[in-house]
């Protein structure tokens, strides 16, 4: 596209958040509308294609969702399947729990409620969804009970999202350029938001545009602003999704006065295989990942446990429990299960690309693994040892706890006593940086004296304000979904 060409207006990115910016533009009558994605066309779809595909969404039960979500649901599923109510009050208030309620309220109110509709618009933009079996449900009495508030997924986890999603956009007429890096912003004497000014296959190049909307992520993959938002060691840490997420739209929008907001020195990390590669792999995706831990239990190699396993639903402490892992000698902790659970780990684990050993005593196990042998007998003989009796269920906060002991479990608690025993090595997997911009409730960027950049819009990942500390499962792809769909719509309205 020829330089001196104005568009209506440029996404950065092309990622869930910024591919649902590029519809809604188009929907609102933006004639004019450019994609511009750093990643070649082969690693195209940003952090969103080695997610699970998951969305965290206000409804009212299955029924609810058989008529504009689940619209090819046979009878036979829907009969296995118990679906809790997600209200929107209580979505709010484990948002807030999770982020120790520094959650922006405004931020918030607009992500949960434009959650159900979004769904909606999704799906009428030719996205299919169906229950997440394999990752969110336990079967109970011959139905899938599903459980932690996320459990609908996009057809083809991440990967089916992005297709989905790009070719919705193709159809409307989006043109998506790969390979094309943005620099910096462009603005005239008034300071809107002109265009950009871009690297790509034939050099350098300004695009100008009426608009722009970053959905281009934030600096995980940056190993540099890692260390400098949160402390020494981070260079090390294993990067789960794509390589190409370095702050660039960060850095280009804080060198025009955009303010920043939100959670810079907390992140979203889980337990990740020890053997993963440095960023995402393409055809494992989020395989590497390791979070039956709540139904185990996870130790340091000298054989210490040192968080509570049990404190809640896997979705409100996985994001957290990667950076407890940084912590621990070598950056590495297992996870360890025996015969009575390890049947019901998730499908992840059974990948073959996996660091695992099995035993039938702890202490092989621990010698296989090289963890303290001493450490971790004395840690299994007083976790057994404090587990009370009680109703085991794994679908809910079943209460099944330790008592006497330091961290405690406070569900899920049934002692390691049925070999064999098997472990798994992880370390430290880095998903997303919660520190952004901060936005209005149009997407409109914000300056650092509170007024608007003409021009300049923002949703996904580069938005601060939403996470703080810890993370709530599934509300990562529904705030871009909301928030690419607030922006687009905002950007389209104003090029017309």
């Amino acid at each position: 596209m020829p330089s001196d060409q104005k568009l209506d207006v440029i996404v950065v990115g092309a990622g869930n958040a910024a591919l649902c910016a590029a519809i809604s533009a188009m929907e609102q009558g933006a004639a004019r509308v450019l994609v511009l994605e750093k990643a070649p066309i082969d690693e195209r779809g940003g952090n969103s294609l080695f997610t699970a595909g998951g969305f965290r969404f206000v409804h009212d039960g299955l029924d609810d969702l058989r008529g504009d979500i689940l619209d090819d649901l046979s009878e036979a599923e829907a009969n296995q399947i118990v679906l809790p109510v997600l209200k929107k009050e209580d979505y709010l208030d484990d948002l807030r729990r999770v982020t120790e309620g520094q959650t922006d309220d405004t931020l918030s109110e607009l992500l949960v409620g434009r959650s159900r509709d979004t769904m909606r618009w999704m799906r009428h933009n030719r996205v299919r969804f169906l229950p997440m079996f394999g990752r969110q449900s336990f079967k109970v009495e011959g139905k899938h009970h599903f459980y932690g508030g996320v459990n609908i997924e996009a057809v083809g986890g991440g990967w089916g999202l992005v297709d989905q999603l790009i070719k919705q956009t193709e159809r409307l007429g989006v043109e998506i350029r790969y390979a094309t890096a943005m620099r910096r912003l462009l603005q005239d004497k008034s300071g809107a938001v002109t265009g950009v000014h871009v690297m790509g296959p034939d050099g350098y190049a300004d695009v100008h545009a009426k608009n722009v909307v970053l959905a281009c992520g934030g600096f995980e993959a940056n190993p540099e602003m890692r260390v400098r938002y949160y402390g020494a060691g981070w260079e090390s840490c294993l990067v789960r999704g794509t390589r190409y997420n370095t702050g660039d739209g960060l850095r280009a929008a804080l060198d025009i006065d955009a303010q920043a907001f939100g959670g810079w020195s907390t992140c979203h990390a889980v337990q990740w295989d020890i053997s993963a590669p440095p960023f995402g792999d393409r055809v494992v995706l989020d395989n590497f990942q390791k979070h039956s831990y709540p139904i185990g239990i996870i130790v340091n190699l000298k054989g210490e446990r040192f968080v509570d396993e049990g404190a809640d639903y896997r979705n409100h402490t996985y994001a957290k429990y990667g950076r407890e892992v940084m912590k621990q000698p070598k950056r590495a902790a297992v996870q360890i299960f025996d015969a009575k659970t390890i049947g019901m780990v998730r499908d992840e684990y059974r990948i073959h690309q996996v660091t695992k050993a099995e035993a039938p005593t702890i202490e092989e196990l621990a010698a296989k693994l090289e963890i303290d042998v001493n450490g971790l007998s004395r840690t299994v003989r007083e976790f057994n040892a404090a587990c009370n009796p009680g109703k085991y269920n794994p679908a809910i906060l079943d209460g099944v706890s330790t008592s006497g002991i330091t961290p405690p479990k406070s569900n899920w608690a049934l002692p390691l006593d049925k070999p064999p025993y098997t472990g798994f090595v992880v370390t430290c997997g880095i998903t997303f940086s919660f520190g952004g911009l901060r936005i209005n409730e149009h997407c409109e960027v914000q300056n650092t004296s509170d007024r608007t950049i003409p021009g300049l819009y923002a949703a996904g990942e580069i938005v601060g304000g939403i996470f703080y500390e810890n993370y709530l499962g599934g509300a990562g792809l529904m705030s871009g979904a909301v928030f690419g769909r607030i922006a687009g719509s905002s950007a389209g309205r104003r090029a017309c």
